[in-house]
C-alpha cells in the first residue's frame, strides 16, 4: 500500500497502521522526501524519539518514519527483543509502504536490528544511520554495569534520563536532558503505551557481555558493502561504548563516525539540530 507521507511535526503526527504479516504495525510519518526509517531503542516507543531531532530531520528533506515494534506499544503480534527477530518488522513496514532508496536507521537495540535489516534486505536501503549502538562481535570495551541497574527501573527520572542517554558529569550535557525531556513529553494526544517493565526486565540480562550482539554474517556484511554507513555516538555511552566502532578503523571501509562530547547514549537528544544536519550532510554527500 502507499501511505500519504503526513507533512504534521513530530508532536502532532497522526498515528497510523499498516497490517503486514499478519499483525498491525503503528507508525508515524512527518516531513515529505526521502524515506528515513528509524528503529527505537530498549524500553522505547514512537515516543521516546525527541521531537527536535524528528524535526531537524524533517527541515532536512527526509520523510521520517517512526514505528512501534510487535507486540509492543500501538502494534500487535508477539514482542521480541531479539535483533535477528526485530529486524522483520521494519523490513516488513518498508515493503507495506513500498519504499525505496531508504535511509534506515536505528538507536541502541534498535541499532542492532537495523544493521540485521541492511544485511538482509539491503536492496531497498541506500544508507545505513547507526546512533549509539554497537558493531557486531567482540568488543575492546564492554557496557558499564550501570546501565544494567538503572535501565530497569520502572518509572525513569530525569536523573536515570541524565545516566542513561546524557553525561551527567556534564553541566552542559545535564541541561539539555532536561529540556529534551520537556519536548518529549510535548505530546499529549495519541500516545503509545509504554514497554512493559517485566518484558524489558526479562531481555536485558544482569550485567554487560562481550559480545553483547554475536552476528559474524552481520559483520561480514558490513565489511563487504559498498553502501554509506553511519554512525553518531557520545563520548561516554555507557552501554554501547564508541570505542567499538573506532577499532574497526580500516575493516570498515564505509563507515563514517562522529563522536559528540560530554554526551552519552542518546547523543541525538542532547545535539538534535547538529545531529539532524550531519546525517542529511552525510546522505547527500556519499548518495
Amino acid at each position: 500500500m502507499n501511505a500519504v507521507a503526513s507533512i504534521h511535526n513530530a508532536v502532532s503526527a497522526p498515528n497510523q497502521f499498516v497490517e503486514v504479516g499478519g499483525r498491525t504495525l503503528a507508525y508515524r510519518s512527518i516531513g515529505e522526501g526521502r524515506p528515513l526509517v528509524l528503529c527505537t531503542r530498549f524500553r522505547g516507543n514512537m515516543d521516546v524519539w525527541d521531537p527536535a531531532f524528528l524535526d531537524g530531520l524533517a527541515d532536512e528533506g527526509f520523510r521520517v518514519i517512526t514505528f512501534d515494534y510487535s507486540g509492543l506499544g500501538l502494534s500487535t503480534g508477539e514482542a521480541t527483543y531479539n535483533p535477528a527477530e526485530m529486524a522483520r518488522d521494519p523490513i516488513d513496514l518498508m515493503t507495506a509502504l513500498d519504499l525505496s532508496d531508504v535511509v534506515l536507521g536505528g538507536w541502541s537495540l534498535g541499532g542492532m536490528a537495523a544493521q540485521v535489516a541492511f544485511a538482509v534486505a539491503g536492496a531497498r536501503i541506500s544508507h545505513l544511520l547507526l546512533i549509539g549502538t554497537t558493531p557486531p562481535g567482540p568488543l575492546v570495551k564492554p557496557a558499564e554495569q550501570l546501565f544494567f541497574d538503572t535501565a530497569v527501573i520502572e518509572d525513569y527520572a530525569l536523573k536515570e534520563e541524565e545516566i542513561l542517554f546524557f553525561e551527567p558529569k556534564s553541566q552542559a550535557s545535564r541541561k539539555a536532558a532536561a529540556e529534551s525531556s520537556a519536548r518529549i513529553a510535548g505530546r499529549t494526544e495519541g500516545r503509545s503505551p509504554v514497554v512493559p517493565i517485566a518484558f524489558a526486565r526479562a531481555n536485558i540480562g544482569a550485567g554487560p557481555k562481550n559480545p553483547i550482539f554475536p552476528a559474524d554474517a552481520v559483520l561480514e556484511v558490513l565489511k563487504t558493502t559498498s553502501k554509506p554507513i553511519l554512525h553518531l555516538g557520545g563520548d561516554h555511552d555507557i552501554i554501547f561504548p564508541v570505542e567499538n566502532w573506532y577499532a574497526l578503523n580500516q575493516v570498515l571501509p564505509t563507515l563514517h563516525l562522529i563522536t559528540y562530547p560530554s554526551a552519552g547514549h542518546g547523543p541525538q537528544h542532547q545535539y538534535p539540530r547538529a545531529s539532524a544536519e550531519h546525517i542529511a550532510s552525510f546522505v547527500r554527500s556519499t548518495s
